[in-house]
């Protein structure tokens, strides 16, 4: 087993000393309270931004809210996009919990970064939130040159389960069922809902996200059991739908349930074709990329996944 870099020790050293409750133990409700009072303490500060608004849409399941974020010295026209969707198991998670990533990608890419507050499970099950991502990209394109971007130059990212719905976006969008995308970043994406993975057996205790609890988030988020192997809930399971879909970062964390299935996707990415970048972090457990007030490899992970964005942008012109 890799050796745990110190800002990870640190991190699960303070976490293991606190009283909060398994998310599997309580109601999702509970799970989200106890979430939204956690994720604070271990954010960074929050950048300064150009702008940041508010907007509404309709998408097939009802209302979306969209945060967008214009970063400083993004264009004001036909600038890059970035659609950012956060993690959480699906069940958890929101546009507070993952603002600091956003700034972060919209400084470094100099882009605009539209941040959907999609909608949750087990209240909305599988494909709901995935409906909602996808309503999100098509008002980006629909839109663009009122946002000022390109449609052109839309790229989808997300984290852990955020990275799964990017991933799913990106197939979806190789399928002509969803609109083009010129990238698709992911960051410690889940890829395979089986849960069957030796690093689910490595890591399953002890390094913060454990089995347990991703057994929960899934059998959440599902509506039955045949939607596990749906590559819409596990794009690691696809059978022919990589080749040709777009460009791809994939980033890796050494101490991660997660990290079998996600090093295992940019294996299966590089092997059919698609021009990729993975990078890993052997001592970064999950949810690394959230932790910026202690880990300096959070902010390192975004300007990684910007730069992959940007060769692949120079490599298509």
């Amino acid at each position: 087993m890799e050796k745990l870099d110190e800002s990870a020790r640190r991190v699960l050293a303070m976490t293991s000393g606190s009283n909060d409750r398994p998310f599997e133990t309580g109601t999702p409700q509970e799970a989200r309270i106890d979430y939204n009072t956690a994720y604070p303490t271990l954010q960074g500060a929050r950048e300064a931004v150009a702008s940041v608004e508010d907007r509404g849409i309709v998408g097939p399941n009802g209302p979306i809210t969209l945060r967008i974020y214009r970063g400083v010295g993004a264009p004001l026209k036909h600038g890059p996009g970035l659609i950012y969707l956060h993690g959480g198991g699906w069940v958890i998670g929101n546009l507070e919990s993952h603002d600091e990533i956003c700034r972060w990608f919209a400084n470094i890419g100099k882009c605009t970064v539209i941040c959907p507050d999609y909608r949750l499970a087990p209240e909305h099950k599988f494909p709901v939130g995935v409906n909602d991502c996808a309503a999100a990209l098509a008002f980006a394109v629909q839109f663009a040159a009122d946002i000022g971007i390109d449609p052109t130059r839309i790229a989808v990212a997300g984290d852990s389960a955020g990275g799964n719905l990017a991933a799913v976006l990106a197939l979806m969008s190789r399928r002509g069922e969803a609109a083009p995308i010129a990238a698709q970043l992911l960051i410690y994406p889940n890829t395979d809902a089986t849960q069957v993975a030796d690093s689910y057996y490595r890591y399953a205790e002890g390094f913060g996200l454990t089995a347990a609890t991703m057994r929960w988030f899934r059998d959440h988020y599902v509506r039955t059991t045949a939607d596990i192997t749906n590559w819409r809930v596990s794009p690691l399971r696809a059978e022919t739908l990589l080749a040709g879909v777009a460009p791809a970062f994939v980033a890796t964390a050494g101490h991660d349930i997660l990290v079998d299935e996600g090093m295992a996707y940019a294996k299966r990415l590089r092997e059919e074709g698609v021009p990729m970048v993975h990078r890993h972090w052997p001592g970064q457990i999950h949810g690394f990329v959230s932790m910026g007030r202690y880990v300096a490899e959070a902010r390192r992970a975004v300007e990684a996944a910007v730069a992959a964005w940007h060769s692949f942008e120079a490599s298509s012109r």
